[in-house]
């Protein structure tokens, strides 16, 4: 069994934002899976189907970005599973260009708050994650402000782009394993 996250903030105003891109690829991939989204539990929404023989939890946590991993702590706890084997996370990652992918194993928060606060509540950095491209926030621009603004013409496109490869290579990471997921998307 895995569960894949998407991180993001909820309520419709954040919707279509760069940190939010995470729940765009959590939508992609329950387009293909035929299942929806919608059932509130473990402070997320969550929904669930299978890719391949495995049973897959998709959830969209609901308590706002930097307090992502009371959820997936939630899950992981609920779900009995092992988070260095069985969680994915897809996040934005402004040091990547719109659209562009990199699956990683573990590694540090890199100052996203979101995966800090999954770190933190899981106790570990081992956990396979997805990180699409929402491109460099621009000189002298608030952080804050860039990763919860809207994309703008062609990024839009490819952001899009990029959620829809982050759901492919999540499929790719439960079907072949995530050396083969790297070796496709990196």
């Amino acid at each position: 069994m895995y569960i894949i996250v998407g991180l993001g903030n909820p309520t419709a105003q954040y919707a279509g934002t760069r940190h939010n891109i995470g729940f765009d690829a959590i939508d992609a991939l329950a387009e293909k899976m035929s299942c929806g989204v919608d059932t509130k539990k473990h402070k997320a929404l969550i929904g669930s189907g299978r890719i391949g023989a495995e049973k897959v939890v998709l959830a969209k946590p609901q308590t706002y970005m930097n307090l992502s991993g009371e959820s997936v702590r939630a899950l992981v706890d609920f779900y009995k599973i092992d988070p260095e084997e069985e969680l994915i996370i897809i996040y934005d990652d402004i040091s990547l260009e719109p659209g562009k992918i990199r699956i990683r194993t573990k590694g540090s928060a890199g100052g996203h708050n979101g995966i800090k606060s999954i770190i933190a509540h899981l106790g570990t950095q081992t956990f396979k994650r997805i990180k699409i491209g929402v491109g460099e926030k621009p000189p002298k621009m608030d952080l804050a402000d860039y990763v919860l603004g809207h994309f703008q013409g062609e990024d839009k496109e490819l952001a899009r782009e990029g959620a829809d490869k982050a759901s492919l290579a999540a499929a790719v990471m439960i079907l072949e394993g995530p050396q083969k997921a790297m070796n496709q998307y990196n």
